[in-house]
């Protein structure tokens, strides 16, 4: 992955590091210091697509992209196409799908599953009860993450030593962990 980087009517692709450095150190306005060298090498490492800004002055920024192009006139034509696809109604972004859509997607197989569920709990010696945090921990076998957690969900349903107003977290979140263990388990 390359780097289209912008300021203001300068612009560059840099395919490294050293390249991105060598176009900052170009920008008067900018005090390129090891934070700022580190926060840009942070971004071109990571797996983010999004675009990241790194600001100037008061109001002035430096555009960073990622993108496939290796060179400027490549990127160029890119944007030129896809602005001409979006003029005419024909661009299609491509969709990326929800953590609930992946999470949905056949994979059947065994799963080792952990549920962090909030349940109710009588407090001794008065009528009042309480919610804590229990962890319940299985092994099943499931058509797909999200078909492991509703079977969880479903089981810690119908179990008569779990109260019914017992709280049950979003099979996206945190408190949902799971591990594919493959088609069969020896």
């Amino acid at each position: 992955m390359n780097l289209y980087i912008r300021y203001f009517d300068q612009d560059t692709v840099a395919t490294n590091m050293d390249e991105a450095v060598a176009f900052l150190e170009t920008i008067k306005d900018l005090k390129l210091t090891g934070e700022v060298i580190n926060r840009v090498s942070g971004f071109y490492s990571s797996n983010n697509l999004y675009p990241y800004r790194l600001k100037v002055g008061y109001s002035n920024y430096v555009l960073f992209l990622k993108t496939e192009a290796a060179t400027l006139e490549e990127f160029k034509e890119i944007e030129r196409i896809r602005n001409e696809q979006k003029a005419a109604g024909t661009y299609q972004p491509e969709k990326k799908k929800s953590v609930l859509e992946l999470m949905a997607e056949a994979n059947p197989g065994w799963y080792d599953a952990v549920l962090t569920f909030k349940r109710v709990v009588p407090i001794k010696d008065t009528n009042k009860f309480q919610y804590l945090d229990t962890r319940f921990r299985a092994k099943l076998k499931a058509q797909s993450p999200l078909d492991c957690y509703e079977r969880i969900v479903e089981h810690l349903r119908n179990r008569q030593d779990v109260d019914p107003r017992s709280q049950y977290p979003s099979a996206k979140s945190n408190n949902f962990e799971y591990t594919f263990l493959g088609e069969s388990i020896d």
